[in-house]
């Protein structure tokens, strides 16, 4: 079964692009891991501060593979500066059917 959750953090006032340039540079990064199925980053339309990135991976094994890339405690680190509280919100999600792979498109 998939692994999905979508993470969420709040730029502190000034950084939104700061933070928007970081996710955008680790989004490639994380694209290229050869169990990410999607890594798309959001920000809310009533505030462009809020980010929210929709992350899948192939299984759990792929998610902790995520967790060991050595890119990501650098990027981390630096995101940390520039977000409300100093990190992110993560929330799993679990599909509604049964079979735990959506629905095609």
């Amino acid at each position: 079964m998939t692994t999905t959750l979508i993470a969420t953090f709040t730029a502190l006032p000034g950084h939104r692009d700061d933070v928007a340039g970081l996710i955008d540079g680790f989004a490639a990064v994380v694209r290229a891991e050869p169990g990410n199925l999607v890594f798309e980053p959001f920000t809310r339309t009533a505030d462009d501060h809020d980010f929210v990135v929709y992350e899948q991976y192939r299984d759990e094994s792929a998610f902790q593979a995520h967790l060991a890339n050595p890119a990501g405690p650098a990027f981390n680190a630096e995101l940390a500066r520039h977000i409300v509280g100093g990190g992110s919100a993560l929330d799993f999600l679990t599909p509604v059917d049964e079979s735990g792979t959506g629905s095609e498109p």
